[in-house]
Formats: structure tokens, C-alpha cells, sequence
């Protein structure tokens, strides 16, 4: 491991940051000294101070750890700021919520659309393009389509499922039927009084498992931010962003492939999908390179 290397790239990117080198190291916890030695290549970080690091200067901590050849060939990588365009997203499940007659998903798009005006995801660290917040819950109602889901209130709960939580809806006042704000209750996660947030996740994902529809809209949901998760997380966050999704996510896919037959088939895809993503986002993390 070149440690001459490494320290030049921890310079370049806390420059980059615009911190100097005493603001570097008290967000980490260390001395100057510390990090000018890092910097120079008289010494290296340990892993979490390299986490620590890598999370305030909004890289993936893999980043340090690439060599020359690695880091000049990824400049020519293009990054797309978005899998699909919202727009057309938009289009297009309007056209088949016509066609189709899911009135409860057509009025869900409109509804949706307004809940979230001028919301926008969190930006990527490659790109400062700004996506709106639809393009999620778009994505996830074509990837159901696409599917074959064509149950009006899943389709429709798949593009509520925020609305609640992110916008400051109350569920009594969702203008939907009553499974529809069924769903979308169960899939808003609050943190009630007297409950740290652990105990209130292990409920959330309980009351999930009961419910096969339920269970359907939050794996799409994690599908989609799991695909998306390294270009907008800290090392950290990824690191428990994936520990969540083996305890609590993975588990309603077994619940949908016993209980739910009739989403068998779609349980089998989108673990396919989330296990790919999971397993090559942990060999990509720099302690699978040693």
C-alpha cells in the first residue's frame, strides 16, 4: 500500500472540501500533527478514522485507497445522474393508469406530485445535477408495472408511500380509499413517545410482515434506495444502510415467497436484485481489498 499515495489524496480531497488541515482533524477527533503526517505519508489512518474522514469529506472511503491506475481511469467513467427521467416516468404511468382504469393510482399521481413540489433528492457526490423527489416513487411504480403488479392500491400506495412522512400529510386526510391509507400508514415510520428508534423499527417492520401488499411496496422501496445508496451515502451510512436491510428487509421477502404466492415470483427478482447490490457494494468496501 503506498502510503505516499494515499496521503496525497487525502490533501487533494480535504482541499477540495476547503478545509484545512487542523478542521480536518478535529471533525475526526485527532491532532493536526495527525493529520499532516497522513498527509505526508509518515503514517496512515486507521479504518475509522479513515470512515470518519471519508464521511465528513462526502467520498466513499474506497476512494483512498485506489491506486494510480484506478483513480486516473475512473475520471473517464461517466456518471448518470438518474436511471430514468421523471417526466417520462411520469408519462408513462399515467398512460397505463388510464388504460388500465387504476383510478385510485391516476388521482395518487396528481396527489403525489403536489405533496412533493419542490422537494429534491439528496445530491450525489458526483453530480450536482438536482433530481426531484418523484423520480423515486416513479421508479418504483414502473419497476411494479413492470413487474405485472396491476393491483390499484399497491400501485397507488407505492406513490403515497412518502407523503406522510416527507410532506406533513396526516393519513386522515389522504384522499383515498380506506386500503389505501391503510398501506400508506403502515409503510410511514414514526418514532411514538417512550420508544428509542431501534424499538420502534423492529414494531415498524413487524406490522409490515403482516400485510403481503405492505410487504411488496417497502422491498421495492428498499430495491430502489439500495441501488442508489452509494452515490448519496457516507461509508458509514452504507455500512448500516446494509446491516438494516439483511435484519428487517430481507425477511419480508421470505414472507411474501411463503406467504404471498401470488408475489413469489416478484420476491425472487427483487432479491436477486438487492443481494447483487448488497455483496458488490461490500467488495467494493476497502476492507475486502486488503
Amino acid at each position: 500500500m503506498d502510503m505516499t499515495r494515499i496521503g496525497e489524496k487525502i490533501a487533494s480531497v480535504r482541499k477540495y472540501a476547503n478545509l484545512s488541515q487542523g478542521e480536518l482533524a478535529e471533525i475526526i477527533g485527532v491532532s493536526p500533527q495527525a493529520v499532516s503526517k497522513w498527509e505526508n505519508g509518515h503514517n496512515l489512518p486507521d479504518i475509522e478514522n479513515l470512515m470518519t474522514m471519508a464521511e465528513a469529506l462526502n467520498v466513499p472511503y474506497s476512494v483512498f485507497l485506489m491506486d494510480s491506475l484506478e483513480s486516473d481511469t475512473l475520471k473517464g467513467i461517466k456518471v448518470r445522474p438518474r436511471f430514468f427521467n421523471e417526466d417520462n416516468m411520469f408519462t408513462r404511468v399515467k398512460s397505463f393508469a388510464q388504460t388500465e382504469k387504476l383510478n385510485e393510482t391516476y388521482r395518487a399521481l396528481g396527489f403525489m406530485r403536489e405533496c412533493h413540489a419542490g422537494q429534491f433528492r439528496k445530491p450525489g457526490k458526483l453530480s450536482t445535477e438536482r433530481i426531484k423527489y418523484i423520480n423515486h416513487p416513479l421508479l418504483m411504480a414502473c419497476q411494479a408495472h413492470a413487474y405485472g403488479i396491476r393491483d390499484d392500491e399497491i400501485m397507488a400506495a407505492i406513490l403515497l408511500h412518502d407523503t406522510v412522512e416527507d410532506c406533513g400529510v396526516k393519513i386522515e386526510d389522504l384522499p383515498f380509499s380506506e386500503g389505501v391509507r391503510k398501506l400508506v400508514e403502515l409503510l410511514t415510520f414514526v418514532v411514538p413517545e417512550g420508544m428509542s428508534k431501534e424499538e420502534a423499527k423492529k414494531e415498524y417492520y413487524e406490522k409490515i410482515s403482516h400485510n403481503g401488499k405492505a410487504c411488496l411496496v417497502k422491498v421495492l422501496d428498499r430495491c430502489n434506495n439500495v441501488a442508489t445508496m452509494t452515490r448519496v451515502f457516507s461509508s458509514r451510512k452504507i455500512i448500516e444502510y446494509i446491516n438494516e436491510t439483511e435484519e428487517y428487509v430481507m425477511p419480508l421477502l421470505t414472507v411474501l415467497k411463503n406467504n404471498y404466492p401470488e408475489y413469489s415470483d416478484i420476491a425472487f427478482l427483487v432479491k436477486y436484485q438487492i443481494i447483487s447490490l448488497l455483496e458488490t457494494t461490500k467488495y467494493m468496501m476497502p476492507y475486502a481489498q486488503d
